[in-house]
């Protein structure tokens, strides 16, 4: 039996691993431990430690490392906490592999704390790029940390083996998001209705928007921007999830909850669950924001994406994706262009939907 721990500290990251971490425990050659922290644990962030366990699965542990605040201060005194919590968690626990995936600021401390461990790291979504968010360097160190790497796309394959001088171990598996998108059995119109009393039968744009953390003190003034898009945009249904636990991710939540509460036409979600999320990005009309997934689960469908200034930029681009400033006039017109552009029928290049079956694959098969 292979001992296998999973690093997990957002609703996001969860969602994209789900897949895999079904695969792993039907398999009795696995050992499969959850390890949760960062906003799971968090009430603000919707408690989604306890969604993990609705899923059926068991939390081995929940470390309380939430930062004090949005600061620049806060997340490192959040990085530290991370660090504290894993060190004391590496003692007493000893895995054959610890998956750890994508670029978060918790995610690297974690993986940086098992280093004088010898704890064995398998990384996802490494050799991305993402230009307008300090995630780049976190991301690109974790890969150096890591022994095994299953990347989701070929370009990033290629840039994973150029930082480590080597092909050893490196493979393109294609995204997790994708097997979801292809064996989940999303909600119908009717049933999201049910579900959470928002009737996507009218048109509807999803909108997420994080702080972009490379120029962090900008932030104000781009979320009043897209408010005073959104303030326009009266012909749609805005449903608008709340942005991630970043630096200045506060003032955006504050300013995105005040024009919430004055608009007939706006609905705010704290979390939707993977499930809620991928059948609501099905049926809206259009996406707007500056979220991941509007890079790699939008490409399934395909849908429409509008992807504000430039946290994403580095990522690839493909057709359904029209990147616009964060500027009122420009986000305003590209609403209202969206309509006229043809879609592709088909984008593929984040593999066919069988990515967890070929990560379970290698993990059986490495032992170096």
């Amino acid at each position: 039996m292979k001992r296998i721990g999973i690093l997990t500290s957002s609703r996001a990251d969860y969602g994209i691993y789900y897949p895999l971490l079904k695969k792993l425990q039907s398999d009795s050659f696995f050992s499969l431990s959850v390890i949760a922290f960062g906003t799971h644990l968090s009430a603000k962030f919707g408690h989604t430690v306890d969604r993990i366990k609705e899923d059926g699965f068991i939390v081995t542990h929940e470390l309380d490392t939430m930062p004090p605040n949005d600061s620049p201060e806060g997340v490192s005194i959040a990085m530290g906490k991370t660090i504290l919590a894993f060190s004391s968690l590496w003692v007493k626990e000893k895995f054959d592999v610890v998956l750890c995936l994508g670029d978060r600021y918790e995610i690297f401390a974690a993986c940086a704390s098992s280093i004088p461990y010898n704890v064995k790291l398998a990384h996802l979504h490494g050799g991305e790029e993402t230009l307008g968010a300090i995630d780049d360097c976190l991301r690109h160190s974790i890969t150096h940390m890591s022994t095994i790497h299953f990347t989701v796309a070929e370009p990033y394959r290629q840039r994973v083996v150029a930082l480590k001088g080597s092909d050893k171990n490196v493979f393109n598996t294609g995204s997790l998001s994708i097997d979801n998108l292809k064996h989940l059995k999303l909600f119908t119109i009717e049933e999201f209705k049910k579900q959470f009393n928002i009737d996507l039968s009218i048109p509807t744009i999803l909108i997420t928007f994080h702080p972009e953390t490379v120029s962090y003190e900008k932030n104000d003034w781009y979320v009043n921007e897209l408010v005073g898009a959104l303030e326009e945009l009266t012909s749609y249904q805005l449903v608008i999830t709340m942005p991630n636990a970043d630096t200045m991710g506060n003032v955006i939540r504050e300013k995105l909850n005040q024009f919430i509460g004055r608009s007939a036409n706006a609905i705010g979600v704290e979390s939707f669950g993977m499930l809620g999320y991928l059948s609501c990005m099905k049926h809206c009309s259009l996406m707007l924001g500056n979220t991941s997934s509007g890079y790699v689960e939008a490409s399934f469908f395909p849908k429409y994406v509008i992807d504000l200034g430039t946290r994403q930029n580095g990522r690839i681009v493909t057709e359904n994706i029209r990147k616009c400033d964060i500027e009122k006039t420009a986000i305003l017109k590209a609403v209202n262009a969206y309509s006229y552009i043809q879609l592709p029928s088909k984008i593929d290049i984040y593999g066919s939907g069988e990515s967890s079956d070929y990560i379970v694959k290698i993990l059986k098969e490495k032992n170096d």
